[in-house]
């Protein structure tokens, strides 16, 4: 037997009932010979981990706009740390961690630079297209990777990307990615949030903290295991409880840090840059890249446009603001 042949036989023997087999995938858009070591799953987490936009994700911003402390979090490291509890999660509940872990490292592809906040603006000048930073994930893999042709996901890794805000995946892979997503950014934010001065350890709610647990690492062990304990019969769920505190922490940290003044002193700066790219190039199309002038013919220059911003980190939109808008020194030149 092929190794990945090895390895769908493994699936069958070990995972759930409830676990998305692949050998039971509905395949992807552009049928591709199967890899005679990976299966399908492993192939789309390969292609995603080796994709420029995964690589972008280290230079935008994840609460705290660009900066200077090495150890704040970033797009890349809020992914890798939901990749690890998705998987942790997965594992303990026999799920297929192949490809909950190529949901976990997508689902934050097509993030805007500036975090939320470059979103919140993309969607205000683009309302027709209603612009969310998970929709625009799987335009990421799907129009935009590789000069246009795309990666050629398997349908539950696109269906995970884009599910895993709002909406239910249709597997329980893409729901534990859910679920993993609000426990690392509530936790890793408060983190961020402390080490900011934003916060103090002692601010947290004190039934949050009697329920979840004083420390980071208690509080996502007591989330993981209390979800792992509870979830059954193809649902994954918390207890009345840890609910209540989950949801506690969630209203906390949008109160208390996300909309804080500290963290939002300079998103006014942030939204005047990606909109005034977005009216730059919507007069300019032909000044982007070839790639979105292609996709401003195929999609329409609005679309192309948000596609072009979208894909650009914090360093890069603020470069190319300067370039823009700034004059450049003049500088003589002795004949």
């Amino acid at each position: 037997m092929l190794p990945r042949e090895i390895t769908q036989e493994n699936e069958k023997r070990i995972l759930s009932e409830y676990a998305c087999l692949c050998e039971n995938s509905k395949g992807r858009a552009i049928y591709e010979t199967p890899c005679d070591i990976r299966t399908d799953f492993q192939r789309d987490r390969d292609r995603i981990i080796h994709c420029n936009a995964f690589r972008r994700l280290k230079h935008k911003t994840q609460v705290f706009l660009i900066p200077k402390s090495d150890h704040y979090r970033t797009r890349l490291t809020h992914t890798l740390e939901v990749s690890q509890i998705a998987r942790t999660i997965a594992r303990a509940l026999r799920l297929n961690e192949d490809l909950t872990e190529a949901i976990a490292l997508g689902h934050d592809l097509g993030h805007t630079p500036f975090g939320h906040d470059g979103e919140r603006m993309l969607q205000k000048l683009y309302p027709e297209g209603d612009f969310r930073h998970y929709k625009q994930s799987v335009r990421v893999v799907d129009k935009i990777e590789r000069d246009g042709k795309g990666l050629n996901l398997t349908a539950e890794v696109r269906d995970g990307i884009l599910c895993h805000t709002n909406m239910t995946a249709m597997t329980l892979e893409g729901v534990a990615v859910k679920f993993a997503d609000k426990i690392g950014y509530l936790n890793h934010d408060i983190e961020d949030a402390i080490r900011g001065s934003v916060l103090e350890a002692d601010d947290l709610p004190e039934n949050v903290k009697r329920v979840l647990g004083d420390t980071k690492s208690e509080r996502i062990n007591t989330l993981v295991a209390d979800l792992v304990a509870n979830s059954g019969n193809g649902e994954l769920r918390y207890s009345d409880e840890i609910q209540a505190a989950h949801d506690e922490l969630r209203t906390f940290m949008f109160e208390t840090v996300y909309y804080s003044e500290t963290i939002n002193r300079e998103k006014d700066k942030a939204c005047h840059i990606v909109e005034f790219l977005f009216h730059y190039y919507m007069k300019n199309k032909d000044a982007m890249p070839d790639l979105y002038v292609r996709l401003a013919e195929q999609d329409g220059t609005e679309t192309a446009v948000c596609d072009f911003i979208s894909c650009m980190t914090d360093e890069y939109a603020i470069d190319l603001f300067k370039d823009l808008c700034i004059p450049k020194q003049w500088i003589a030149v002795r004949g």
